[in-house]
């Protein structure tokens, strides 16, 4: 029955494409097949049998819609990472957020506008843990007619960096997840390991000529530092956001960001590395993934194949933290660029939200392996998220469904303490190690403009994590180490050309201010992009209410919507009598 549904869709895209650009269609067919980037063949689920999945290209003011046919074995949504999703929350993607799963031997469309905004980002499974395949480059151009706020390239080329496991897509359910093998970019694994050294992307470059890289960290846990040996890039968008003009030899990206980045072939007719390597910012209690550069070549039309190429040193040690900070607080938003708005200077609602690791006691009759002797939980102003377990929250909330959730998240945490520099002296400090474990949101006013300081903690591991707004962009005010100190570091914040993002990274035991204006009505994730951390509970959820008009207001949900079954469960985690969690 899908071939036949694919059978039918595929002329129509075609003639779809031809006939007008205003709507964009595809088919993805999600199936398991048997990929090998390294030594061993592996299952994995693919859409339309590709690791990275398809490219969307669209161009602002699209409708972009999307038929997902769930071939494969698991439970699975696909999120518009970025998106807005304006008047079209239904349409997110956030597994038992504003949806149910769309369960195997089943489908469901998505269809939604692209609206206000233009760049690079991504799609991506939002099932723990199925993102380490299912993702894919969403490419917004401006809409025809206009043009980028740059000069025109010569070429444009998306670049994946990926995540891989030689192991079932199952055991990244066992906290805490393994250790990847490998990184990829573009799917390949390049000459770092023995069964992929005749398999690495290749970018060709005409000498003189400007190339866009549209950069995805598409990597399930990691961020990852890029550097193109004895080349120079000028990023002019982060997330889909344009910035100023910013040159650097190495950028970080963590995962779900994105970044486009002017290259020109300005050197020496050559080749080149093109290398990631993990940014590592985790103290001495988390494991270390694999730390050799993954590589990629530039190479030079005129190039004689025999040439060494050129590589570079990739920040490690010492100078990680400090090189990943230089890079993402020098970022700037393009003032008076396509889709800039002036930050809002009055702010409605204020918000301390102390985030990291804590812990969750340790079932009776278990031995838990995390510190002492307990498991690992997220902790938000110490408030570990419970997801629904029944139907979406979004459908709870718009159908007033009590029992679901509770309006009750905190603007701060339950008691000041030293966040960066954890230490327990007192009964209360050692309960906060401990973060109660509801499903609790916090309702904002529609319109109202929120700030937020998301403090790092250092109760477990002081770390950087990457948190993922759904549905809006925001400003990023500032970034600093340490306890953020209001009288001290509010007059630093940027509120002239802050950069943009849907994801930032906080720096390890430091400290974001960010500011957005709650003009999307819906129940919106506000989460750790780490998917290892998804199921520790690193997520609050906001709710805007409606506005005053229809067209400021949460619509019904589509008939069609994914219904939860009576067990929501993804896959059954491995059994054994040890409870292997942190």
């Amino acid at each position: 029955m899908a071939l036949a549904i694919q059978a039918f869709f595929i002329p129509l895209l075609l003639f779809s494409s031809i006939a007008s650009a205003a709507v964009v269609e595809h088919v993805f067919q999600v199936k398991n097949v048997v990929v090998k980037p390294l030594c061993k063949e592996q299952m994995i689920p693919t859409v339309n049998g590709n690791l990275p999945g398809p490219t969307i290209n669209v161009r602002e003011g699209d409708t972009l819609v999307v038929h997902v046919i769930n071939n494969s074995t698991y439970n699975i949504t696909i999120h518009w990472h970025g998106v807005f999703q304006l008047k079209s929350p239904w349409m997110d993607g956030a597994n038992m957020i504003s949806q149910c799963a769309i369960e195997p031997r089943n489908n469901f469309t998505y269809r939604f506008d692209i609206i206000g905004q233009e760049g690079t980002l991504l799609w991506h499974a939002h099932v723990v843990n199925l993102r380490a395949t299912l993702h894919g480059a969403l490419i917004i151009r401006p809409r025809s007619g206009r043009s980028y706020p740059f000069p025109k390239p010569y070429k444009e080329v998306p670049l994946i960096f990926e995540q891989w496991w030689d192991a079932d897509i199952e055991l990244l359910n066992i906290q805490p997840a393994p250790l990847s093998d490998a990184y990829l970019i573009n799917g390949l694994a390049g000459d770092s390991y023995p069964c992929s050294k005749n398999r690495m992307f290749k970018l060709e470059v005409v000498q003189g000529k400007t190339y866009l890289l549209r950069i995805i960290n598409a990597a399930l846990n990691t961020h990852l530092f890029f550097k193109i040996a004895s080349h120079n890039v000028t990023v002019v968008s982060v997330d889909a956001a344009y910035t100023t003009p910013y040159v650097s030899d190495v950028m970080v990206l963590t995962p779900g960001q994105t970044v486009d980045a002017l290259l020109t072939a300005d050197q020496t007719i050559g080749m080149y590395y093109m290398s990631i390597s993990p940014y590592i910012s985790a103290n001495s209690l988390a494991p270390v993934p694999p730390s050799n550069p993954i590589r990629s070549l530039i190479v030079y039309e005129g190039a004689t194949s025999t040439a060494s190429p050129s590589s570079s040193l990739m920040p490690s040690g010492t100078n990680a933290i400090p090189t990943a900070h230089r890079f993402s607080s020098n970022i700037t938003s393009l003032v008076g660029g396509p889709y800039w708005t002036p930050v809002p200077s009055h702010v409605d609602e204020k918000m301390f939200v102390t985030m990291g690791l804590g812990l969750n006691p340790c079932p009776p009759g278990t031995k838990c392996i995390g510190p002492l002797g307990q498991r690992i939980a997220g902790s938000f102003n110490n408030r570990t998220f419970l997801m629904p377990e029944t139907i979406s929250l979004q459908e709870a909330y718009f159908y007033n469904i009590s029992g679901v959730y509770t309006d009750d998240f905190p603007n701060q945490p339950p008691m000041k303490f030293d966040y960066a520099n954890f230490s327990v002296r007192t009964n209360s400090e050692y309960m906060m190690m401990f973060p109660e474990r509801k499903t609790s949101v916090k309702t904002l006013k529609f319109n109202s403009t929120v700030e937020i300081v998301v403090q790092n903690t250092g109760i477990i591991s002081p770390e950087s994590h990457p948190m993922h707004l759904h549905g809006f962009n925001f400003y990023v005010l500032g970034y600093g180490f340490g306890n953020y100190d209001p009288i001290r570091d509010e007059e630093k914040l940027n509120l002239v050309n802050p950069q943009m993002h849907n994801t930032v990274g906080v720096p390890p035991g430091g400290w974001v201010v960010l500011r957005f204006v709650a003009n999307n009505p819906g129940a919106w994730m506000f989460h750790c992009h780490m998917d290892a951390h998804l199921p520790y509970g690193i997520i609050m959820v906001f709710i805007v209410q409606n506005g005053p008009t229809p067209e400021t207001s949460l619509q019904p949900p589509p008939l069609n919507l994914p219904q939860c079954t009576s067990d929501p469960t993804i896959y059954e985690s491995p059994t054994s009598n040890v409870d292997l969690s942190y």
